[in-house]
């Protein structure tokens, strides 16, 4: 799992722990959500290439910086709508797309079901953005949608990963780097995360109550 990186952070251990907890409420577990999202940003952009400036203080002139690329956040609908708002905090300059997908009963593929992107991806880092990445099958999907309209530099973002997902979308996308909070323990009879934080759209959205 080279292409993994866990985000070790210790204010992100303990959001989510709090995410986790199923005693937090669907209004609490929005408001961490996005804080976490925040705090995962500094992260996943750690290495955005900068360019120098010029920039005038009240006192003189002294040099600064600018980041180069431009940023598109790709949410996969619903669950990663959660994470969008922490990103776009830290980021206020990205632009943000939407990509929904379901699974087709007889073929067992992804398809999408809406799909709505930013023009010139060719030029951005795209982040596409899931809070659980579970058996892998839709994040390649988004992958492969993504790179069909132009994106060149992606990388995938979660809070919780399953080691079958990982090793499912890199074995389909080896050049796309996956950002998580946590590598759980595997996956159960259902496709969900053990021990995981149940289903995070319902949770998010308070559907499951």
């Amino acid at each position: 799992m080279k292409n993994l990186h866990i985000i070790n952070h210790p204010l992100v251990k303990r959001d989510l722990t709090k995410l986790r907890d199923k005693k937090t409420p669907s209004n609490q577990f929005r408001s961490i959500l996005r804080r976490i999202a925040a705090l995962m940003a500094y992260e996943v952009t750690r290495d955005m290439p900068l360019a120098e400036i010029e920039v005038a203080t009240p006192l003189e002139k002294t040099a600064g910086h600018i980041v180069e690329s431009s940023v598109v956040l790709v949410p996969i609908l619903r669950a990663g709508l959660g994470l969008v708002g922490g990103f776009v905090e830290v980021l206020p300059d990205a632009r943000v797309g939407h990509i929904g997908l379901f699974r087709d009963e007889e073929t067992l593929k992804p398809v999408d079901y809406y799909l709505k992107l930013p023009k010139n991806l060719d030029k951005a880092l795209v982040l596409i953005l899931d809070p659980m990445l579970a058996t892998g099958g839709s994040a390649a999907a988004a992958v492969t949608f993504l790179k069909n309209k132009g994106a060149k530099k992606i990388k995938f973002v979660s809070l919780v990963a399953a080691p079958e997902g990982v090793k499912k979308l890199s074995k389909a996308h080896p050049d796309v780097f996956i950002y998580a909070c946590s590598l759980d323990r595997q996956l159960n009879d259902k496709g969900y995360i053990l021990p995981g934080l149940g289903d995070a759209g319902d949770r998010i959205f308070g559907t499951g109550e």
